[in-house]
């Protein structure tokens, strides 16, 4: 069973995304809600996957995502964007993002994305 944590500033997107991936074999082992408490979690928890909303207060995704490299060049970050941050997503996937998922999404492609990494 593959350990997430899960990075969102929305308390209704950090428990929807919860709950998606623990209905299919995922453990959610942190929640997470701007990038500084995303480092500090990683460090804690040593997760699998980390899905990372781009757009937060204090610290924000890219961000986050580049901290959390440093610490772990292995990490495995999905990130998570809201339509029209495609050019975020690139620089994302630049600095070491596996992939990512655009909002509004479905669970079906969020469980198939993750199960990649």
């Amino acid at each position: 069973m593959k350990k997430v944590l899960i990075v969102d500033d929305a308390a209704y997107m950090r428990l929807s995304l919860k709950a998606m991936l623990e209905r299919n074999d995922f453990e959610v082992i942190g929640l997470a809600e701007n990038g500084i408490e995303a480092i500090d979690k990683y460090k804690m928890l040593d997760p699998d996957i980390v899905t990372m909303d781009i757009t937060m207060p204090e610290m924000d995704g890219v961000q986050a995502l580049t901290e959390i490299k440093k610490i772990d060049s292995n990490a495995k970050v999905v990130m998570i964007s809201a339509m029209g941050q495609e050019s975020i997503v690139r620089t994302a996937i630049m600095n070491g993002a596996k992939g990512f998922i655009i909002k509004p999404f479905k669970e079906e492609s969020v469980i198939q994305s993750l199960s990649k990494i």
